[in-house]
């Protein structure tokens, strides 16, 4: 499975996106930001990071399909 994926036209607004890589966490075997440990977001599509620092509830997470 791929671990990482990038905007290669990117919506209007974000093309300073454009050529950048962004990473599933849960493909990989360990990822940190800042130094600190990140877990996937739970339902395996997203490739959002999370760690202890930041506050759900999070897309993916039961109860969350209507997000």
């Amino acid at each position: 499975a791929a671990v990482a994926w990038s905007y290669e036209d990117p919506s209007p607004g974000y093309e300073h996106l454009r050529g950048a890589l962004a990473f599933y966490p849960g493909r990989v075997d360990r990822a940190t930001v800042d130094g600190r440990q990140v877990r996937p977001q739970a339902g395996g599509f997203y490739g959002g990071w999370i760690t202890d620092e930041v506050v759900g509830p999070f897309k993916g997470e039961a109860g969350t399909q209507g997000w």
